[in-house]
């Protein structure tokens, strides 16, 4: 037989998948385009700013997004996991009572969370844009917190609605919107407020975007008057409330073991040297876009499979997925390795940000491991194993921060870079083998 013959009857014969890649299907149509648009803005970018100057927008944006994070509780995870589950026990009250709680929680979170920006920002521009006289541009681009404000919530309820072609929409306006105000900056030579106007409009739409779309969504999953729901209809307050916990701090190690790395190099060395590694992660973010739909979708049908105990499918899907996502990207690495500086640094970016390639090749390995095995983290979550990826990922990532503190001021980024695509292989491949132990145990159990 062969390989098509196989692919096609798989296709048939597995309806799990065919539901998880119709819904990727959707999204990836929207951020298809999405990636030609972030790849002009990125490009303009680079351009308008420099080296420098693409290193300090690297360090505003990275350190908004921690920001944002840190005391995020990774909402969307739980209203995937107790909403999801509830709405596929015929649960509505459950399932609005977790949404509500998830709203609001991220609602006061992220105004919290813009007082941080505000009160820090005079220290973050010293030591992460080496600048103190740019405080202003790290307040003002953090408003994109406070524009999210139930951006994860809402998404994590869009995604069990099955609302894929509603953010589909959504990334892609985004996208181009950002794209147009870059061009402008550079076109007008407007310089880092423009540029971080267009990347705070962008992040604007979507946040109000999907707050509309997942209250309508609301709505029609959970009946009119649903934010009426009393939170006694909460799962266990110790179950519900150590998950959320766990969660959060869970993301709070991602984002001074992954998240920061732009604030590391720019403290350690300077700007410029982060103006090189913030278009490293660039280039590999084109590698994980495509996956990304897969991440939104597949997670809801892990939790799913699960609740109804079908390991046989569930361990088909993660098979298949895995093939799908491996093979994405080994043709993205090949395409990165030949085509980066005859192509991508002659007609894309600039010839100065050539030095980007060797970390963006090394981040290659890590990255590209963390794209392949994307279903590592929602398969434990759904497994009920919440605080084991979290001591994973804190063990781990100590080790790559004191590493960090040793090398990167002797050996520059590259050591960085390094020390990341040890941190994604290592962490993920001991999730990995946990969360397929579980499996089998599970389908033993059951025998």
């Amino acid at each position: 037989m062969s390989i098509f013959s196989k692919l096609k009857d798989i296709w048939q014969t597995d309806p799990l998948l065919r539901r998880v890649v119709k819904s990727s299907g959707v999204l990836f149509s929207g951020s298809s385009l999405g990636i030609l648009f972030s790849l002009v803005a990125s490009a303009y970018a680079s351009r308008a700013l420099g080296v420098v100057g693409f290193g300090i927008l690297g360090a505003i944006t990275a350190f908004a997004a921690v920001a944002d994070k840190i005391l995020s509780f990774r909402i969307g995870e739980l209203v995937i996991k107790y909403s999801g589950a509830a709405l596929a026990e015929g649960d509505k009250r459950r399932a609005a009572a977790v949404f509500k709680t998830a709203a609001l929680t991220e609602l006061g979170v992220s105004l919290l969370s813009y007082l941080l920006i505000i009160l820090f920002a005079p220290l973050a521009a010293l030591y992460f844009a080496k600048d103190a006289s740019l405080a202003p541009y790290f307040i003002f681009y953090g408003l994109i917190v406070p524009a999210g404000f139930i951006f994860e919530s809402g998404s994590a309820l869009l995604q069990i609605g099955g609302n894929f072609r509603s953010q589909a929409a959504l990334n892609l306006s985004q996208s181009v919107v950002t794209a147009a105000i870059v061009v402008y900056a550079f076109l007008s030579e407007s310089g880092l407020l423009v540029v971080l106007a267009a990347y705070l409009v962008g992040k604007t739409i979507l946040g109000f975007g999907y707050a509309i779309f997942a209250l309508r969504r609301a709505r029609q999953l959970f009946g009119p008057g649903w934010w009426k729901i009393s939170f006694a209809h909460l799962p266990p307050r110790r179950e519900f409330w150590g998950f959320a916990f766990s969660s959060n701090f869970s993301g709070s190690v991602n984002l001074f073991v992954r998240d920061s790395d732009i604030l590391w190099i720019n403290y350690f060395l300077n700007p410029e040297q982060g103006g090189y590694y913030k278009l490293a992660l660039a280039l590999i973010g084109y590698m994980m876009m495509p996956i990304d739909p897969f991440i939104k979708t597949s997670f809801p049908e892990i939790t799913r499979a699960i609740a109804e105990k079908a390991w046989g499918r569930l361990k088909n899907l993660l098979r298949r997925l895995t093939f799908i996502s491996g093979t994405v990207s080994l043709g993205f690495g090949l395409a990165l390795v030949l085509l980066a500086e005859p192509i991508i640094f002659r007609y894309i970016y600039e010839p100065q940000f050539l030095p980007a390639v060797v970390p963006a090749l090394i981040l290659l390995v890590g990255y590209g491991t963390a794209n392949t095995l994307f279903w590592n983290r929602p398969l434990i979550l759904a497994l009920g194993h919440a605080t084991f990826p979290l001591v994973v990922m804190v063990v781990v990532g100590a080790a790559k921060i004191a590493l960090s503190f040793v090398l990167v001021p002797r050996y520059g980024m590259n050591a960085q870079a390094a020390l990341m695509s040890g941190y994604f292989v290592i962490s993920i491949g001991i999730i990995v083998w946990r969360g397929l132990a579980e499996i089998k145990r599970k389908v033993h159990s059951a025998q």
